[in-house]
C-alpha cells in the first residue's frame, strides 16, 4: 500500500509507524453531514468487526486503523476497510460535506 490511499472528502488516507497504522481526517460542512458519516461508518463497522479509532470536533473525524501487534505491513482487510470508507463519501446525504 502507497503511503497515500485516498483523496476524497479532505485528506488522504497515510500510513504511519511506532505503532503502523493509517490514518485520515475527513472534514465536513456542518455537523449534520458528519454525523450522517459517523452513522456509516458505524454500520461498516459491524458488519466488518472492524472499528475504527475516532476523534471528532463539530466538522471533522480523524480515523486511525491500527496493524495488529507485531506486522510489519498494513493488513489487507484494514486497507479494504479504508476503501469502504472512502466509498461511503462518495454516498448522498442530506447534508453538504
Amino acid at each position: 500500500m502507497s503511503a497515500v490511499m485516498g483523496e476524497t472528502g479532505g485528506h488522504p488516507w497515510r500510513e504511519r509507524t511506532r505503532p503502523l497504522r493509517l490514518e485520515r481526517r475527513v472534514e465536513f460542512s456542518d455537523y449534520e453531514a458528519l454525523r450522517t458519516f459517523l452513522d456509516r461508518v458505524a454500520e461498516l463497522s459491524e458488519s466488518t468487526d472492524l472499528y475504527p479509532n475516532q476523534s471528532f470536533g463539530r466538522t471533522y473525524v480523524n480515523l486511525t486503523l491500527f496493524a495488529e501487534e507485531g506486522a510489519e505491513q498494513i493488513e489487507a482487510r484494514l486497507q479494504t476497510f479504508a476503501r469502504q470508507v472512502d466509498a461511503l463519501l462518495d454516498v448522498p446525504s442530506d447534508g453538504e460535506r
